[in-house]
């Protein structure tokens, strides 16, 4: 990953999950995130939901590896880039000692978490590779 794919990953304000459900089914969500060194952090916030037992969580849960796409679109192909984290996701606790550096990475890239941190619990996944691409 060059450091301008690495710097556009960071910078975007919405990344797309993919985990795997517990029989085997996949499954992709819009998530907020901020990079904390080559990981990143998520978090359950207080967005209304009808559980806070979220499918992601159980299925992180069945099958920790996870891909996480950050991508862009415009008309004009020569412009479209994607970048794509592969990693192992483990759910954290807010109390967690390990979970400060990304609840803190979230409440300083997100404005609305400065008014109202996120409850959690986290989600922290440890890149194993990078793969990108632009037109």
């Amino acid at each position: 990953m060059t450091p301008e794919d690495r710097e556009r990953f960071a910078a975007a304000p919405v990344a797309r999950l993919a985990t795997v459900r517990p029989d085997g089914r996949p499954h992709v969500v819009p998530i907020v995130f901020a990079l904390v060194g080559n990981d990143v952090w998520t978090a359950v916030d207080g967005k209304p939901k009808t559980t806070r037992r979220l499918q992601r969580l159980r299925n992180i849960e069945a099958h920790p590896e996870v891909s996480l796409l950050v991508d862009h679109y415009e008309r004009d192909w020569s412009r479209l880039w994607w970048v794509r984290l592969d990693g192992r996701a483990t759910v954290r606790q807010l109390d967690d000692d390990d979970a400060e550096p990304g609840l803190r990475a979230l409440v300083g890239k997100y404005e609305r978490y400065q008014r109202e941190p996120p409850p959690g619990p986290l989600v922290w996944i440890e890149a194993h590779s990078w793969r990108s691409w632009r037109g």
